[in-house]
């Protein structure tokens, strides 16, 4: 009697199973023919129809992180080894704007771009899965990165990079942008287990697990905040770039240099937000 019930619920189960499974959306396809996508939380790649346009000399004072920026992506496209890429430092001084760039100029070589949003990491197992085999070279980008100790996707990620019993496609590699060089927060406490022995500085674990992470960047870039004439330069640019008329030079330095200093940033960010800013009054 009682395998009788239990077949008969199984069997209950199974129609219940079948009639959601019909009546659940259907992913839609991937669109292949895009340059950039966006990973989207109900597990599917959405295209992205308008990228962003920035252009590689767009962005100035940045040229020894640029230059190690193409070298290693030409790598990767000619199908030669590369390395993912840590962009850490100073706020709007273009960790992003480059590799959005990237996009712009090795596009027509088979280039892609993947954003995934931090709290997506924990899916990047999904996320890679479709693209092993396919002759495109994807760059999964990951902007703004900062983890907390117990971070699911902190562990997923880490994984990903260097770790995990998968092989990890060969045309994808992870390039990420934070303010923080090891991604995680850094308190006093735990620099005080460092100990020296025999000459040698060991860290405590809570420092050796952050660096973990970042250590499984085989590239690290950091940026810095910009000189006054850096970023007057920057402005001038952009202004040039947009075809913006310059009654008064000096007039228009000071402006800039005010407008850096309400903001508490010379950046390049700061540098294009005062552009336009001063396009509507010049």
């Amino acid at each position: 009697m009682n395998e009788d019930i239990s077949k008969q619920l199984l069997q209950r189960l199974d129609k219940l199973i079948h009639h959601l499974e019909k009546m659940s959306p259907a992913l839609p396809e991937t669109d292949w023919n895009a340059y950039a996508f966006r990973w989207r939380r109900n597990g599917y790649l959405q295209a992205i129809n308008h990228p962003h346009s920035i252009k590689l000399d767009d962005l100035l004072h940045v040229e020894r992180q640029k230059q190690a920026l193409i070298r290693n992506t030409e790598k990767f496209i000619q199908g030669n080894p590369a390395n993912h890429v840590l962009l850490w430092g100073s706020r709007g001084t273009g960790k992003s704007s480059l590799i959005k760039a990237l996009l712009n100029q090795y596009a027509d070589k088979k280039l892609r771009l993947i954003e995934v949003e931090k709290p997506d990491l924990i899916n990047l197992p999904d996320i890679v899965e479709p693209l092993y085999g396919r002759e495109e070279k994807f760059i999964l980008f990951s902007d703004d990165l900062s983890f907390e100790a117990d971070d699911a996707s902190y562990k997923s990620l880490k994984a990903t990079l260097d770790g995990s019993i998968a092989a990890a496609p060969e045309n994808v590699l992870i390039y990420a942008t934070s303010n923080r060089r090891h991604l995680m927060p850094e308190y006093m406490q735990e620099n005080l287990e460092t100990q020296l022995i025999k000459n040698e500085l060991h860290h405590g674990e809570a420092v050796e697990e952050k660096i973990s992470l970042s250590e499984r960047f085989g590239l690290w870039l950091s940026f810095y905040p910009l000189k006054q004439e850096q970023y007057l330069d920057i402005v001038q640019h952009w202004l040039k770039r947009l075809d913006i008329e310059i009654r008064d030079k000096k007039e228009m330095e000071t402006a800039a240099l005010q407008f850096a200093l309400y903001r508490g940033s010379r950046s390049g960010r700061v540098a294009r937000q005062f552009v336009n800013d001063w396009s509507v009054s010049a």
